[in-house]
């Protein structure tokens, strides 16, 4: 007797392509060829760097907006062990793979506790692959990477790779580019460079987003008006406001006139957004930023 056959099915995950950044700088006066090595490489440098910072900076946005949120009271050094272990746990019953390839981006402040802790192994220890790829240490199966990171209250970032992906639709590395047969840029030259790309988390129990002593609470229901959200806060001890898909993340004690932001009343405010978009609330108060949160919209939360 045979067994007979079922049906094998395959989930696809629908991930829209909606990032797209550039660096155009116009260097005067030189064409291509003449231009000063220095100045090349300053430039060079310089536009490099800020088209890397920018991705990295969103690359984190989607991670900690699709993340599970851990609100800590404290963390100390003679608490850090303990705590981590518990995100271990965790992870391990979400049958996350625990082959070596979890991580922890940990913020300085907080990579000061856990080179306090006695079972932190650095990676001197680990051999010579462990440092080339940019981890410090490992503790409690977490390979350890420091991360200078600043947003507000946010401790540290525990996940897996195989759960979070970065997909580039095409590229154009930064180089110096000759740009005289514009017709309009005689004798000039410009730093240019593309990256057209985007992020998604795959799985949310995946990722782990840790803030002491706490953040915000969002949750998200369809408005009255089509193509609206709203969103109820929990948390909060101040006054709020939003932005949607901020470049950068707000940071503790940030002025509310620097932040800037619309003003968002929980459970009322209708908010204009689209599926995918990542939606960042402030908690102000005395005038300052004092705790953060984030969420992705889904369909389901639109009108």
């Amino acid at each position: 007797m045979g067994i007979a056959g079922t049906v094998g099915a395959t989930s696809y995950e629908t991930m829209t392509i909606g990032k797209d950044k550039a660096v155009n700088e116009i260097i005067d006066g030189f064409d291509a060829a003449s231009v000063p090595d220095n100045l090349v490489a300053d430039r060079l440098d310089s536009a490099g760097y800020a088209l890397a910072h920018q991705i990295d900076t969103d690359s984190a946005t989607v991670l900690i907006a699709g993340s599970t949120v851990v609100n800590e009271a404290t963390l100390a050094f003679d608490n850090i062990y303990d705590k981590i272990v518990d995100i271990r746990t965790a992870m391990s019953k979400a049958n996350i793979p625990n082959d070596g390839k979890r991580f922890l981006l940990v913020t300085p402040d907080t990579m000061a506790l856990v080179l306090k802790a006695d079972e932190f192994i650095k990676a001197s220890d680990l051999g010579d692959a462990v440092v080339q790829m940019g981890i410090v240490g490992k503790i409690a199966g977490f390979n350890i990477i420091e991360w200078n990171d600043s947003t507000a209250n946010l401790a540290m970032i525990a996940g897996h790779p195989r759960f979070a992906t970065r997909a580039e639709e095409f590229s154009v590395p930064v180089k110096v580019q000759d740009i005289s047969g514009s017709g309009k840029y005689i004798g000039a030259s410009a730093v240019q460079g593309r990256y057209v790309y985007d992020h998604k988390v795959l799985r949310q129990t995946a990722i782990r987003a840790v803030y002491t002593p706490g953040s915000l609470a969002i949750a998200l229901v369809q408005a009255a008006t089509t193509g609206s959200t709203v969103a109820t806060i929990t948390g909060s001890a101040g006054t709020l406001k939003y932005k949607l898909n901020p470049s950068t993340r707000a940071t503790y004690d940030l002025a509310t006139a620097t932040y800037g932001g619309t003003a968002l009343t929980s459970g009322t405010t209708q908010i204009a957004v689209t599926a995918g978009d990542i939606l960042e609330v402030v908690d102000i108060v005395d005038s300052k930023v004092a705790k953060v949160g984030y969420i992705v919209v889904l369909a389901a939360a639109i009108k």
